[in-house]
């Protein structure tokens, strides 16, 4: 009798040692794997939330920068109108990303971004000092644009109907603004070129 339950004694042992550790450590594996699914998961949506409201305020840092931009833009134009006939100054524009758009035939100067960002109501104008702003929709995305208007002759490179295109550079751009007189209706010429 005593070696019968010996014999069940160390059949015992002998199942828990393998069956029941082999089974603890599939068991390990499993939850291993389930875990790290959630993880996963747990990751995944907080990416799908972050990502586009990051790209939004990198948006709207952009585009609250070319306002600026423009309004630095109109301070150089205002300053060599008033300081006469000759008087010349150079002023950097960075565009990370867009489009600024000198347009001589239309006596503007432009920004416009693609975004998925509203930036104001759509097709609706707003006026920030001299500068003006509207978003439209182009598909699935927003076309913001931002305008100043001038009541100069502005030319590009000499040309009363030159347009040059700036567009997104790692380094920024130079561009000379100079008072050349007046035209012959009586406006005076703003000439702006890109050095």
């Amino acid at each position: 009798m005593q070696e019968k339950r010996d014999k069940n004694q160390k059949f015992q042992k002998f199942l828990c040692r393998n069956f029941f550790t082999k089974n603890s450590t599939g068991q390990i594996w499993v939850e291993t794997v389930i875990y790290t699914l959630i993880a996963l998961i747990m990751i995944g949506a907080i990416l799908a939330f972050a990502v586009p409201k990051v790209s939004e305020v990198k948006d709207k840092t952009t585009i609250e920068q070319s306002i600026n931009l423009i309004k630095d833009i109109n301070e150089v134009i205002i300053s060599v109108v008033q300081g006469g006939l000759g008087n010349k100054r150079i002023i950097e524009v960075n565009v990370k990303r867009g489009e600024l758009l000198i347009d001589g035939k239309n006596e503007e100067i432009n920004f416009t971004i693609e975004t998925d960002y509203v930036y104001s109501e759509p097709d609706k104008q707003i006026t920030l000092g001299n500068v003006n702003a509207i978003t439209e929709r182009t598909g699935g995305t927003y076309k913001v644009t931002l305008n100043s208007e001038y009541g100069y002759d502005i030319k590009y490179d000499g040309d009363s109907d030159g347009i040059k295109t700036l567009t997104q550079s790692t380094t920024p751009y130079k561009l000379s603004i100079e008072n050349k007189d007046k035209n012959s209706a009586g406006k005076i010429i703003v000439e702006i070129n890109l050095i």
